[in-house]
């Protein structure tokens, strides 16, 4: 006689569960969202990501996040806050699709493999499993736009093409110095996963403990600004967090492009910055950095998903 716990977890199918189905048009839908948030976001925080890389490889000089942006607007133009916005939009759309398309895709598929019991006994351990499997494959999209943007941005002036195809090419070209299109993908990798994990799994938590603890009523009787408040609120805290959890890797990141420390080796990067360097330069413009882009992604993603009549993400 077959096990019927076994039927019964056969049966349970999660893309099936919630009030849309999880069907590949839902899937799509999900993915051009998280097109939108990521390219969006990132774009508009230009101006911010070029202070913190300078920050980061240049910390005796842009020491604060005002008088970093003054700095460069003064030695180079007010447009310089914006360079490296193009490799920006075109690393982070096709990294942002992946990135949120790919979590629901993943959460559905390990959920699926628990079954039901071990699917909400285990909840948290599959958004994280989700979050790093979505994140790995997103990374390899963004790598190569990453490394033009922060050489771009931290270069000094007059040394490096600001403009995205000469970027490209002077990357391409000196391939050997640059290590041109995967030579960060390790540390990238170390910066984004556990970033990308931090954020979804504290989004989700924060959102639950909103629906279970303050609006005590089912989900869906509140209104769609109610929702997507609570969206905006759980996201800021979510980038807080992984801001704080990811920064170290990404100070790596940009330490890597500069000339400095070309062809040495990320522990011999991280030995001579030292640890408390990685872990603190530029960190409190980072943290206000993910914190305003998270919550402004989770919001966009989820407007974009309420328009379609697919609802806001998370709840009990």
């Amino acid at each position: 006689m077959p096990n019927s716990k076994l039927l019964e977890n056969k049966k349970w199918n999660p893309r099936t569960e919630g009030a849309v189905p999880h069907d590949n048009i839902y899937y799509g839908k999900c993915f051009i969202g998280g097109a939108l948030a990521c390219g969006l976001t990132h774009v508009g925080i230009t101006p911010l990501d070029v202070t913190k890389c300078n920050m980061q490889v240049n910390p005796a000089k842009y020491k604060h996040l005002i008088s970093g942006l003054r700095t460069i607007a003064t030695e180079e133009s007010a447009r310089a806050v914006w360079k490296g916005w193009a490799p920006t939009l075109l690393g982070y759309i096709p990294q942002g699709a992946l990135k949120y398309g790919l979590y629901e895709v993943f959460k559905d598929l390990y959920a699926s493999i628990a079954g039901q019991e071990y699917a909400q006994q285990y909840k948290g351990w599959i958004w994280c499993a989700g979050a790093a499997s979505a994140e790995f494959l997103a990374d390899i999209a963004l790598c190569p736009m990453e490394m033009v943007k922060v050489k771009v941005q931290t270069s000094v002036p007059g040394t490096f093409p600001t403009s995205l195809g000469a970027a490209v090419v002077e990357m391409n070209t000196n391939r050997q110095t640059t290590r041109f299109p995967y030579g960060s993908i390790v540390p990238l990798w170390s910066r984004q996963i556990p970033y990308t994990v931090a954020k979804f799994y504290t989004f989700e938590k924060v959102v639950q403990y909103f629906y279970t603890n303050i609006f005590t009523k089912p989900k869906s009787t509140y209104s769609q600004s109610t929702q997507l408040g609570v969206t905006f609120a759980s996201g800021y805290i979510a980038g807080i967090v992984c801001a704080i959890v990811s920064h170290p890797a990404d100070s790596l990141v940009s330490l890597m492009a500069k000339p400095a420390y070309k062809g040495k080796s990320i522990i011999r990067i991280a030995k001579k910055f030292g640890i408390r360097n990685l872990c603190t330069k530029g960190l409190g413009t980072r943290v206000l950095m993910i914190g305003t882009l998270t919550g402004f992604q989770w919001w966009i993603y989820d407007t974009f998903k309420t328009a379609l009549g697919m609802g806001t993400t998370g709840g009990k």
